[in-house]
């Protein structure tokens, strides 16, 4: 592999065709389904779609026998789907596959974005393009075709790819698996399978994501009358609803300290998943916590920089990130209000049953509901979390020369604090499988936050990188397939002679 000539031919096109392409994307205001119930009426998630669509059939010329399918099962988001044969002569089994992901739909605007900066419009400031899903994640359909383009480019075998980019990720996933059932036959069984849609702790490597935590969302509502009244009346007789939302809080969270102690919450952390955290700390120093755009004088949880990184990558965290019933102060008079809603976010370990810890979560939450009030718990999100299985020492030594190829830099390891339901998923359909999870969300960039970036150059690199992995796929896979062959040449044999 001419690594240079790679870097040159991947970032050209990441240039001259991938960043215009995703300002175009930018501009549409794809909200994933949770966030636009009437997504379909409004054309939002077609219109990315069909951007998307266009450039990859342009590009399909370069790639023999490839095909492409917008899937639309009835009543859910849009899929594309396109298959890459394998090249000619490469060697491997006739259902296997590398599988790359990536999503389309987007979270919704938020508010807080820098002047200058909007989230349906796409600035370009330096190496980083702004706005809303450039790096979370539209730009994964375009690293992965780019990938593959390069390494036909320079007549390098791969194994048959196949790309998946669907549009409800940030809603659950949860009309995925409909789509993964449908295309089975299509499918295959991939042996490695690669996710463009994760982060990254500095911009200066390649960063293998080794967990992910679940999540179970849902909103809690505390109802104390059937309309409000004078507080100076009321307070004192009728208990407050919100001060009621704090006691349920706390049956769940410590307020002073942020632990969520009930072990139906929490899960062992392996060994070496906190060894990956000291290193990672230890690499990352304070960034692991003044990444975040911290008021002046505030300080993190603790000062143990491995403490925090397990934090957001194995414990159990909670964020109230919406509420109701709470009138602008502009306009909030001397009411008791009649009740409080809170839109809870828990982060799960990524080895927890998600559908008990939510079945738990509302049974804890219902429970004697204090002086008699009206108490509901809606659970809407209960995804699993994913811990990566071992690398197979082809991948460990694949990732590691495609890491220095790519970024002069040796990889690193870390989990994640989000959620990629699709991962989990894939880990049980596919359990002899192995997983690249990477992406480019990197300090600063602000994924679900104001002022989202993608940083262009690790965008161009981690398409460098992930060419070089599936080309080493390909050595591995025909090595496996020689090896195999020879032992069962040999069995014959020995059958023969014994015979």
């Amino acid at each position: 592999m001419d690594s240079v000539r790679m870097a040159r031919e991947i970032g050209g096109l990441w240039d001259d065709e991938i960043v215009p392409r995703l300002s175009e994307y930018i501009r549409i205001p794809n909200k994933s389904p949770m966030f636009d119930a009437d997504w379909a009426a409004h054309g939002h998630m077609d219109a990315a779609v069909a951007l998307m669509e266009r450039w990859a059939r342009a590009k399909l010329a370069a790639l023999p026998g490839a095909a492409l399918e917008v899937v639309r099962l009835p009543g859910r988001t849009p899929l594309i789907c396109i298959e890459v044969p394998a090249s000619a002569g490469a060697a491997a089994r006739a259902d296997d596959c590398v599988l790359l992901y990536g999503h389309l739909d987007k979270q919704p605007e938020m508010n807080g974005w820098s002047e200058g900066l909007d989230p349906w419009q796409p600035v370009l400031r330096g190496d980083r393009l702004y706005g809303r899903g450039g790096a979370d994640d539209g730009y994964a359909l375009f690293g992965a075709l780019s990938a593959l383009l390069a390494l036909r480019g320079q007549g390098l075998p791969h194994a048959r790819c196949v790309i998946l980019i669907e549009a409800c990720e940030e809603s659950g996933s949860y009309d995925l698996p409909h789509y993964v059932d449908h295309l089975a036959a299509r499918i295959g069984r991939p042996s490695l399978v690669v996710c463009l849609d994760s982060g990254c702790g500095n911009y200066e490597q390649l960063w293998l994501t080794t967990s992910l935590r679940g999540l179970g969302g849902g909103t809690l509502r505390v109802d104390v009358l059937q309309e409000g009244v004078h507080s100076g009346d009321a307070s004192g007789i009728v208990p407050d609803s919100f001060r009621i939302a704090r006691r349920l809080l706390d049956r769940l969270e410590d307020a002073a300290t942020g632990v969520i102690g009930e072990a139906a919450f929490n899960a062992g952390i392996p060994a070496e998943r906190i060894e990956q955290a000291h290193a990672a700390a230890q690499a990352l120093g304070t960034a692991v916590y003044d990444k975040f755009p911290l008021q002046p004088g505030m300080r993190p949880v603790t000062g143990d920089l491995a403490e925090l990184v397990l934090n957001r990558t194995w414990r159990p965290q909670l964020a109230v990130t919406g509420a109701e019933g709470l009138p602008p102060i502009a306009s909030a008079g001397n009411v008791l209000r009649p009740g409080t809603a809170l839109k809870l976010s828990l982060r799960l370990p990524p080895t927890l049953d998600a559908v008990r810890a939510g079945a738990h979560l509302k049974q804890l939450l219902e429970r004697d509901p204090p002086y008699g009030c009206r108490v509901r718990f809606d659970l809407d999100q209960a995804a699993g979390g994913w811990n990566a299985p071992a690398l197979q020492p082809w991948l460990a030594q694949a990732v590691d020369v495609a890491a220095r190829a790519a970024f002069g830099a040796p990889p690193a390891y870390m989990g994640e604090g989000g959620s990629i339901p699709f991962m989990g998923m894939l880990g049980e359909k596919f359990p002899d499988a192995q997983f690249l999870i990477t992406g480019v969300l990197g300090p600063h960039s602000n994924a679900h936050g104001p002022n989202e970036f993608l940083h262009i150059p690790t965008g161009k690199r981690v398409s460098q990188a992930v060419a070089g992995v599936i080309a080493a796929h390909h050595d591995a896979s025909a090595q496996s397939l020689t090896a195999g062959s020879a032992a069962r040449a040999g069995h014959r044999a020995h059958a023969d002679g014994c015979c």
